[in-house]
């Protein structure tokens, strides 16, 4: 009743009513949209102090000259300095090179090859194992035994383990070669997959391997998911309630692996 003698504005101060939510109720009198401006197209300005064409090309041809061209641009700046010669900035001799698409390194640099994701799929047993090398505190600081665990990927099912006082590939090799007599591998019927470390990746293991036509795969570089069973199945072990802090030798380690396993 107020807003034709008042405004809509005054009348809903006085009945201290928010114009909101008298506009959602009477959308047919709220403020008409207001068209929107056409943007303005500026021209860029080039700054007062900015070098000229033909002083960027004076620049351009100095910085590729054979006196210059394997310098930085801070080495070409000091020498020019020295010689009482003042071009351009050091930043402004990299806009000039960047511009060229000669700023990036010119030395070969290491490229390393795309990994490819390994995929474990196994339908049956002995078609894929998993296996991996973790530590087990010893009886004091900075002791440690290592545990090798050979894992069927099909049935989670450990084919082969070893305890020994270090990490040697020629222990690898002998355990891979006890468990494929122990498991009958033929030629071309297993594949074994493990992470990138200095044992799995040694040369007599890869000899071995290829003795026994068995196809090997690794993990992409700093890349645990890729072996889940195996880091899976340690963590298992060693979150068990009866897991020791430390083992107070050798035989001690044995004697838990040897009732865990089964």
């Amino acid at each position: 009743m107020l807003a034709p003698t008042v405004g809509i504005a005054a009348a809903c101060d006085f009945l201290d009513v928010p114009r909101a939510s008298y506009y959602r109720e009477h959308p047919l009198l709220g403020p008409a949209p207001q068209p929107l401006a056409p943007p303005l197209l500026v021209a860029p300005t080039i700054p007062a102090r900015a070098l000229r064409p033909d002083e960027r090309q004076a620049v351009r041809d100095l910085l590729h000259s054979p006196r210059f061209q394997d310098a930085s641009p801070a080495a070409i700046q000091a020498t020019l300095l020295d010689e009482g010669q003042y071009l351009c900035s050091t930043r402004t001799m990299y806009r000039i090179l960047e511009a060229d698409g000669a700023s990036r390194e010119r030395r070969d640099q290491c490229v390393h090859p795309p990994y490819q994701k390994p995929e474990l799929l196994a339908i049956a047993p002995n078609q894929l194992w998993s296996w991996d090398i973790t530590k087990l505190r010893g009886p004091v600081k900075w002791t440690y035994f290592y545990l090798y665990v050979i894992l069927d990927v099909f049935s989670r099912y450990v084919v082969g383990w070893m305890l020994a006082s270090r990490e040697s590939a020629e222990l690898a090799a002998r355990l891979l070669s006890s468990t494929c007599k122990k498991q009958k591998i033929q030629p071309g019927q297993l594949g074994l997959h493990a992470d990138r470390g200095s044992a799995m990746r040694s040369k007599p293991v890869g000899l071995l391997l290829a003795d026994l036509s068995v196809t090997k795969t690794h993990s992409r570089p700093y890349t645990s998911n890729d072996n889940p069973y195996s880091e899976s199945q340690f963590k298992t072990m060693k979150y068990r309630p009866e897991f020791p802090d430390r083992f107070g030798c050798l035989q001690d380690g044995r004697k838990f692996c040897g009732t865990f396993f089964p």
